[in-house]
């Protein structure tokens, strides 16, 4: 790597180098970032803190499905259980997974939890 060291007139130290130098050095500390949020995503994934989403479900969510029923589906739950546990009815469930209503936010975080999901996954 070839550098030149100049000095501005305010007394900066500046380094000059060919711009396919610079380039490289741009690409090699996004790598590291990279690398670091690769290395926090797995331990994270040890600690049993995030888990990894099968791309069928992913697709779906991308396709419109509504998060909550391919978060319900994919951990094996009936609609008539989770609505049980968050204490509304079945009916009232079915139709916050059709987008026919919204579902209050006291709702959502009662599902979220009965899914093992943050409220942020299923909105």
């Amino acid at each position: 790597m070839a550098v030149q060291i100049i000095t501005s007139p305010a007394g900066d130290r500046l380094v000059v180098m060919p711009e396919s130098d610079y380039d490289a050095l741009v690409e090699a500390a996004e790598d590291a970032h990279d690398l670091r949020a690769v290395d926090r995503f797995k331990a994270a994934l040890a600690a049993g803190e995030e888990e990894l989403v099968p791309a069928a479900a992913v697709q779906r969510m991308l396709e419109g499905e509504h998060p909550i029923r391919v978060w319900r589906e994919l951990r094996g739950l009936r609609a008539a259980e989770v609505a049980k546990q968050c204490g509304v009815s079945a009916a009232y469930l079915s139709e916050i997974e059709t987008g026919k209503k919204e579902g209050s936010l006291s709702v959502i975080k009662k599902i979220a939890e009965a899914l093992g999901v943050k409220v942020d996954d299923l909105i």
